[in-house]
Formats: C-alpha cells, sequence, structure tokens
C-alpha cells in the first residue's frame, strides 16, 4: 500500500468503497473486512472493521488492523488509533498520538478533529481552547456548538459566537455580501435556545430577519424551524404568508398540520400556488401534504403542471411517492405519459426510471425486452438491465453482462456477489488498490484530453 493510491481511495471512494464495506459487514463478514485491509490495503475496511472490533471489545486487534496504515504515515489510521485507545480507556496515550503541535498553526480540521477527541473525554474547556483560533469559519463556530451541546457552556459560548454574529448582521450595511461566519446569527438563537432563553432567541434572530440583516437563506430557514418547534405559530404565519412566503410558507403548513389543522395548511398552498408568479415552490409542500393523508391522485394532480418541465424534479418525487405507496403500475403509467421531446431531453433518467419500474411491477420480460430497444451506449443501461435480471433470478446473467462491459465499475460486480452469498468471490475479483488507480489515472486523462486547452484540469 501507499498513501498517493489510499488519497485516491477516499477522493474517489475507490477499491472496495463504503457501499460494499457496509453490505459486507451487515452480512457479518468482518474477517473478510480485516482480510482485505491487510492483504488489499483497502482503507475503508480497515477503518470499519478496527470500529466494529472496537465494539466488540477487542482492542488490540483493532490497532493491529490499523497499524499498517498508520507505519506508512496515513495520517487518517492515526486518528483512528486514536479512537480505538480512547475506547480501550487510554486516554493520554490517545490525546499524545494526535496531540497537534501548535493549535494556532495546525488546519483547521486537524484542530477540530482533536477537540472532538478532548470532548469525548470530558474535557470541554480544552476544546474550547483548541477550536478558539479558528472561529472566524462557519464550520468550525458549528463544531464548537456542537461539540459543547449539553455540556453547561452556554455563556462561554455565546460569548465566542457574539462578535461573529454582529460581523455577519453588519456585513450588508458594509457592503459586504459574504461572511466566512455567515451561520453565526442562527447558531447565536440555537445556543440560547438550548439555554432555555427561547424568547430572547426569537427575539434576537427576528429583528435580524425582519431589517434585511442577514446574508443566507439558511439563517432564515433557521428562524422557520425555531419559530415551529416552540410553537410559535403567529409569527410563523407572518412569516410564512409575507414577503419570506417562497421559503418559509411549507414551515408554516407544517407547523398546522402538527396542530391538526390539515385543511388550513392545505388551504394556504393551494392559495399561493393559485397567485403567487413562481408556484412551483409551494407545489411540493402540498404534494407532500396529499401524499400523508393517502390523497395520492390529488397529489399527482397538484404536480402535473410541472412534470414536462426542464428539470423533471417533481415528476420524479411523485414517481417515488406512488412506488412508495405499492403502485409502481401507476408511476409507469405516469412516466409512460411523457411525449418524444421529454424523452430525448432527459434519456438516461427517463429509461433508467422505466426500466425499475417495469422489474418492481413484476414485468421482467418486458423490461429486458424494452431494454433491448435502447442503444448500447446510453448511461447506465447496463447496470439496469442487470438488475433487472437479477430480480428475476437470472443472477449469471446478470454478472456476464456487468463484466462484459468495460465501464462498469468493478464494485458493481463485487455487490451482486455479496447479495448472493458469495462474498469471498467479490473481494479476491475486485483489481487491486493500485491497479484500480492506474485504472482512474488513465479515464482521467483520457477525459482530459477531450476537453478544450483554456478548460480546468478534470
Amino acid at each position: 500500500m501507499n498513501i498517493d493510491d489510499l488519497e485516491w481511495q477516499v477522493r474517489r471512494n475507490g477499491g472496495v468503497p463504503p457501499r460494499l464495506v457496509n453490505l459486507l459487514l451487515e452480512r457479518g463478514h468482518l474477517e473478510l473486512l480485516i482480510g482485505a485491509a491487510a492483504e488489499r490495503g483497502e482503507w475503508f475496511c480497515a477503518e470499519t472493521a478496527a470500529r466494529e472490533l472496537c465494539r466488540f471489545g477487542e482492542f488490540e486487534r483493532a490497532l493491529g488492523v490499523l497499524e499498517p496504515f498508520a507505519a506508512i504515515g496515513w495520517r487518517p489510521a492515526r486518528w483512528a488509533s486514536a479512537d480505538v485507545l480512547l475506547h480501550a480507556g487510554r486516554v493520554q496515550e490517545a490525546l499524545e498520538l494526535v496531540r497537534p503541535d501548535d493549535v494556532a498553526r495546525e488546519p483547521e480540521h486537524v484542530c477540530r478533529n482533536f477537540a472532538e477527541l478532548l470532548a469525548k473525554v470530558g474535557r470541554v474547556d480544552d476544546a474550547i481552547t483548541v477550536l478558539a483560533p479558528h472561529l472566524d469559519r462557519g464550520w468550525m463556530l458549528s463544531a464548537l456548538v456542537e461539540l459543547t451541546q449539553g455540556q453547561g457552556r452556554e455563556e462561554q459560548v455565546l460569548e465566542l459566537i457574539a462578535p461573529r454574529a454582529q460581523r455577519a448582521r453588519s456585513a450588508r450595511a458594509e457592503g459586504r455580501w459574504n461572511d466566512d461566519a455567515s451561520n453565526a446569527q442562527e447558531l447565536q438563537a440555537q445556543v440560547l435556545e438550548r439555554a432555555g432563553r427561547v424568547d430572547e432567541a426569537v427575539q434576537v434572530l427576528g429583528a435580524d430577519i425582519a431589517a434585511g440583516r442577514y446574508l443566507t437563506q439558511n439563517t432564515l430557514v433557521a428562524y422557520a424551524e425555531l419559530l415551529q418547534r416552540q410553537g410559535r405559530i403567529e409569527e410563523l404565519r407572518a412569516l410564512g404568508t409575507g414577503k419570506q412566503a417562497r421559503t418559509v410558507l411549507p414551515f408554516y403548513a407544517r407547523a398546522l398540520e402538527g396542530l391538526g389543522r390539515t385543511e388550513e395548511a392545505e388551504a394556504v398552498l393551494r392559495h399561493f400556488i393559485a397567485c403567487d408568479e413562481y408556484p412551483g415552490r409551494f407545489r411540493w409542500p402540498l404534494i407532500d401534504l396529499l401524499g400523508r393523508q393517502g390523497r395520492l391522485e390529488e397529489a399527482v394532480e397538484v404536480g402535473r403542471p410541472t412534470f414536462d418541465g426542464d428539470d423533471a424534479c417533481l415528476l420524479e418525487s411523485v414517481i417515488h411517492l406512488l412506488f412508495e405507496a405499492g403502485r409502481p403500475d401507476d408511476a409507469l403509467a405516469l412516466l409512460d405519459e411523457r411525449d418524444a421531446e421529454f424523452i430525448a431531453e432527459h434519456p438516461s433518467w427517463f429509461h433508467s426510471n422505466r426500466l425499475w419500474l417495469l422489474a418492481e411491477a413484476g414485468r421482467y420480460e418486458e423490461a429486458l425486452a424494452y431494454a433491448a430497444t435502447l442503444p448500447s451506449d446510453l448511461y447506465g443501461l447496463t447496470a439496469s438491465t442487470a438488475g433487472v435480471l437479477e430480480q428475476s433470478g437470472r443472477v449469471e446473467e446478470a454478472l456476464a453482462l456487468l463484466r462484459a462491459d468495460g465501464h462498469v465499475p468493478a464494485w458493481e460486480v463485487a455487490e451482486l456477489l455479496i447479495k448472493q452469498g458469495r462474498a469471498t468471490e467479490a473481494i479476491t475479483g475486485m483489481p487491486s488498490l493500485s491497479e484500480l488507480h492506474e485504472a482512474s489515472r488513465r479515464r482521467d486523462a483520457a477525459i482530459q484530453a477531450t476537453r478544450g486547452p483554456n478548460e480546468p484540469p478534470f
């Protein structure tokens, strides 16, 4: 193994990806994960195996799984080893293994990870000290709030948030339309709320919203969620039916539904669909509401005016709503209402969904006959057809089809084998990590060769 291959694996989910690792673990193949880590240098296998061994109290064995990765300088292995030591009660060893030399100069993610480790062992004040030099970045400010949850440090945290919240609050007036800690106002309200100072949280954030003293829609959403959680229905109504309706109305409607006022929720959504210049954003909340009531035909009709639009988002959502209600044939009929122009604009999406729905409806031969009429280079066709073959019990044909297509990633063959109880064959049949990395380099080079000289690298 080498760090270059490992970095590629994490960056691209290469080798044995987390999806397969989780599938193997679900089916009881811990030993296979341990073997893949040792013999193939598969990091995702090693990381998950170590975590699972910890769960069983096998700490030394977990450290042994990680040791070859740590020995070559793979930093994530050091952090995973520290976590094992922590579970084993060897707190000081865990901290010394990953302690930053200088928290003011270390990369932010290193300080965040070390602060999390400190918080786990109850050293919350030390965790705050580690984070403090980096709190002008929003994600580090979020880490501060997260790691101090339930630790009784609300006043200390609020003091640290306050200047960042004020900076975000005054940004627009100062001609700034961006701030690295643009989430500070919503985090301030969150900490006030958890400190039991709900009225203050609503008052402070509400004043900022009313005056337009915020930078992102996330802050507005956070305020709507605060009002909804606290049952402040009148404030939510005023916000949701006013100039912020396009963002907040769904929260108001859901709050009404939660209070048993479903008819009111439906009425207000229908009103905005009828009156708003851009009604599309109100359709999904109404579809969702009708779906929860089992009124699926009405839900379909609410979405229908959008189904031939460019992005097909609501069509896909309604199709899945019908499928989840056990009505794949109805979902298929809805899909088949689309005209040739729509299909030409969304070929891969349309055909893959049609194959999936035919298979879910048990119409396997019809699905395979349909697949045979499609262009062989259609994106995802091989995987979709193999899925139909698998569902119909023709596993060997599905495997042969996947293996014959050089564009199908190795993990898809492995996944099918694992599902069929052939886990060892699945892993041993995969190319090595270095081979997969080299193949990825060649694909990237080929793609880059087709791009213009002024286009950015792949």
